[in-house]
Order: structure tokens, then C-alpha cells, then sequence
């Protein structure tokens, strides 16, 4: 299997049906599950064994499926090298791998505690005595390795079915699962670290062939893509991109956007303001230029400048009629839109007109990228929004609807393309939840089509650029901040 295969990429998430599939490929092959669950539990112990001082008191829970048998081979590993450990399940009725049932599990007598009760196929709601000793644990200082997935959160989706582990930290297995990055479980993981258990390459492959990807969105994913200047190169060869400014009391959130494009990469980036707001844009810009477009006319002059190669509409524009016919202008001209905020909003009532047809790609891709929060999400797929589908079939099925990739904003952002194509983003910070990070999201995007990104590429690129960014400034944060940090972040990205 070649090491560029995206099936084989580390960024390559699998789902619990997935992984169920490669582990009966596996099985066929001649790796048994024996096999596996002994390997599991070595890799278990291995990580503990640098986590505990010896002699130490391990604690296990083990439920009644995989994870629990991971859990009871991890502990004969760690006895064999001196550790104590006593291992709890959900009955007496498995003999000798149990030193006792749940409801006699302390947490508070014990080094560390091995989570291995319920694993990432959970589809239940936790109950009884495991929600017991779930909650006791919770409320301990005992350290929590969980194996797999915290339990209680489901694998699929990341939602908690009932009441979920806190863990420090997540050792999984050759691939980590949607759960892992999506909210809750986003938050219940801790660090997450994969392991290799000795799963033949052709199984994985075989469990997710003809599967649309769902991928972790961070740099082994799209670096490739990302524009490397040359020596003999100029500005034009980096983009030009156009942002649209609202009105004389609203044009803040449109240089939020138009700074973001300039320090994300674009060569030129242009402000293209309402008559009224010329004076306004014009007190606040210099590397940026600005030009005056009021109506229509004025922006079929402005796209009549090829060179004008990424839009972004909605900052501060305005909802109404206004935003509907530009943005149908800028798509008609085959030009690249990034359409946020009060753009997306101005489509509520008439959703379809956002539906590209399949032949309306820019050079084979789409050229449309919506960038929608949740509230913004429900106005524009409210059938969508308001079903039980994880949160990236939901953007899955908005992009193949609307032709366009589509971001799916959240602490757990989700970006899709209309090909099947998703990622979840690994970067971000609880500070950027911040009015204006939006509006600096959708000059990043931009600045990466500018560049000549692709779509789906751009997308994830920018939102990761995003995250990271507010990774680096940390509490305090507010939006104006963001475009500063961006070239420290594509440093680190261009090395």
C-alpha cells in the first residue's frame, strides 16, 4: 500500500463501523483478535509504565466488550513489571481477570485508573452501576487513562450518552475516531495519543474503501497545497482579493477581513466600499487599497479587473436583496466568494439560490466557500440542522447541496466539500470565541484562494491557521489581534 495513499494518512479518521470492519479484514488475513487485544494491552502498559511510579496501584475498569479485554491484558502486562492492580467489571461472572465488581471501585486508593469500561461503538445511553463509577471517578484527583475513547462518549458523533469519563489522557489505536475531535468528547479526551497494534495496512484500506474521507483537518493534510513564493516572483502571483464593506457604521468587520487576506498570504487585497464609507475605510487603511463600488454597475466595472481573483461578502455588508444580487454577480463572473455572516443570512428565504449545478466549477472545483455557525446553519439547512446526523454528515450533506464547501463554525469546526470530502479541525482556543473571529476567518480563506489553494484545501488551511493563531495569544484575545499572529503561524507552516 503506497504512503501516499490518503486511506492509509494519519489524518485519516475512522469511525467505530470502520474499525469494526478492519478488524474482521484482519481476522480474514490471518491476525486474530486475540492478537490484537494482547498488542493493545502491551501498548497500554507501555505508556503507564511512564506515567507510574513503580511499585504503584493501578486501578481497571473493563467493560464487557474489547475495551474491557484490552483493559485486562494491559493489566497482566503490568503486573509481570511490578505494578499492583486491581481490575473492576460490570459482573463477578469472568472469574479470575476481576478483583471485584464496580460498585466497590475507590478511586481514591489508586496511582492512576484505566479507563476500559466502554468503547468508541458506544450507542447507548451508561447506566447503573458504570454511571456510578463513572461519576465517583469524576469527582476524584486520580489520574484517568482512558483506552480508546473516554466512556460514555460515543465515537461516532462525540456527544456523552449519559454521563462521560473525564480523562487526562486517550491512548487509541492506529486511527483515532470523529469522537475524538468532536464536541463533547473534544474536551473529554485530554491528550490523545496513537498507537500501532500490528493492523495489516490492506484491512484499514479494505474497511474504508469507497467510503466518503472524514479527515483531521491539520497540516500533513494540506501543507503540500499551500503557496511557496519564489525568488523571481510579485505580488500578482500571490492573489488579489476584494472585500465588501457595508455601510458608513459598518465597516469595521470588512477590514477585519481585508487585514486577515493581507497577512494570510495575498499579494493585493482591495476594500471596496459604499460611497458613504469611503471616508470612514479610508481613515483606517494604507497597505490596503480601497476603491468605490455603490451599486451594481460598480462592481461589474471592478470584476472587469481579472486580476480580482477571491471575494468575500458579508462582514458588516448588510442583509437584504443587495447581498443576494452581488453575491450571484461575483459567482456569475467565475470568481472565487467567500460568503459569511450577513451574506449568508440574506439567503434564508431563498436557500436554492445557493445551490451551484455541477458543471459551475472554478478550473474543475467549486468556487463557492460558506462559512456558517450554527444559528446561520439551521436559517440556511434547517432540515439538516435540526436531525440526529453527526455534525460532519450534516455539513457533508450541506456542501453536496449547495456545490460549495462549506465550514461548519464551532468550537469543533467541520469544513465539507461537495465531493464527500470533510475534516474537523485540530487547532483553536476557547479565547476565539470573540466578536470579529469570524470575519478574520473569512479573510484567511480568501487569502488562500487568492493563492490559487484548492477549495476544499483552502478551507482547511485557513481554518487551522485561524486556531493556531489563537493558540499563540491565549486569554485577552480579541479579533483585531488575529492578523498579527497569522505570519508567526505560516512560519511554522513553511519551514
Amino acid at each position: 500500500m503506497s504512503n501516499n495513499d490518503p486511506t492509509m494518512a494519519v489524518t485519516r479518521l475512522f469511525d467505530p463501523q470502520e474499525m469494526k470492519s478492519a478488524d474482521l479484514s484482519a481476522a480474514r488475513m490471518g491476525m486474530m483478535p486475540a492478537a490484537l487485544i494482547a498488542n493493545a494491552g502491551n501498548a497500554v502498559a507501555e505508556w503507564v509504565l511512564a506515567l507510574v511510579p513503580r511499585p504503584g496501584m493501578v486501578a481497571l475498569l473493563a467493560g464487557p466488550g474489547d475495551n474491557g479485554a484490552d483493559a485486562v491484558a494491559a493489566a497482566g502486562h503490568l503486573r509481570e513489571r511490578g505494578l499492583t492492580t486491581h481490575t473492576f467489571g460490570l459482573s463477578r461472572s469472568v472469574g479470575d481477570a476481576f478483583d471485584g465488581p464496580l460498585g466497590s471501585f475507590d478511586p481514591e486508593c489508586y496511582d492512576l485508573v484505566i479507563d476500559g469500561l466502554f468503547g468508541a461503538g458506544l450507542s447507548r445511553v451508561v447506566e447503573g452501576d458504570a454511571r456510578e463509577a463513572i461519576e465517583r471517578l469524576n469527582r476524584s484527583a486520580t489520574p484517568v487513562l482512558s483506552i480508546d475513547l473516554p466512556s460514555g462518549v460515543s465515537g461516532l458523533s462525540g456527544e456523552v450518552l449519559g454521563v462521560a469519563v473525564q480523562a487526562d489522557d486517550c491512548i487509541t489505536f492506529e486511527r483515532r475516531k470523529p469522537g475524538h475531535l468532536l464536541a463533547t468528547g473534544r474536551t473529554l479526551c485530554g491528550r490523545v495519543h496513537v498507537r500501532q497494534i500490528g493492523m495489516p495496512a490492506q484491512a484499514l484500506a479494505e474497511a474504508v474503501a469507497g467510503h466518503a474521507p472524514l479527515y483531521a483537518s491539520e497540516p500533513d493534510l494540506w501543507r503540500a497545497h499551500l503557496f511557496r513564493p519564489s525568488a523571481a516572483g510579485h505580488k500578482f502571483d500571490r492573489g488579489h482579493v476584494a472585500v465588501l464593506s457595508g455601510g458608513a457604521s459598518q465597516t469595521g468587520a470588512a477590514r477585519l477581513s481585508a487585514m486577515a487576506a493581507l497577512r494570510g498570504g495575498a499579494g493585493l487585497v482591495t476594500v471596496l466600499s459604499p460611497p458613504s464609507a469611503v471616508l470612514v475605510n479610508a481613515a483606517h487603511l494604507t497597505a490596503i487599497m480601497l476603491k468605490s463600488c455603490g451599486d451594481e454597475e460598480a462592481l461589474a466595472d471592478q470584476l472587469s479587473d481579472r486580476r480580482l481573483n477571491a471575494f468575500v461578502l458579508g462582514p458588516g455588508f448588510g442583509v437584504g436583496d443587495r447581498a443576494r444580487r452581488y453575491t450571484l454577480a461575483i459567482l456569475s463572473s467565475d470568481r472565487r466568494l467567500v460568503l459569511d455572516a450577513d451574506g449568508l443570512t440574506s439567503f434564508q428565504d431563498e436557500p436554492n439560490l445557493l445551490s451551484l449545478p455541477a458543471d459551475a466549477g472554478w478550473e474543475g472545483d467549486t468556487r463557492l466557500v460558506l462559512t456558517p455557525h450554527a444559528g446561520e446553519f439551521a436559517r440556511l439547512f434547517p432540515d439538516l440542522a435540526s436531525t440526529d446526523l453527526a455534525k460532519p454528515e450534516r455539513a457533508r450533506r450541506a456542501a453536496a447541496r449547495s456545490g460549495a464547501v462549506v465550514v461548519l463554525k464551532g468550537a469543533d469546526t467541520v469544513i465539507a466539500a461537495p465531493d464527500g470530502r470533510a475534516a474537523i479541525n485540530t487547532s483553536g482556543s476557547l479565547w476565539l470565541a470573540t466578536a470579529g473571529s469570524g470575519d478574520v476567518l473569512a479573510g484567511i480563506i480568501a487569502a488562500q484562494l487568492a493563492q490559487g489553494l484548492p477549495t476544499f484545501e483552502a478551507a482547511c488551511a485557513a481554518v487551522w491557521i485561524h486556531g493556531r493563531a489563537g493558540e499563540l495569544f491565549g486569554p485577552g484575545l480579541i479579533a483585531e489581534d488575529l492578523p498579527g499572529l497569522v505570519p508567526k503561524v505560516l512560519s511554522e507552516l513553511l519551514v
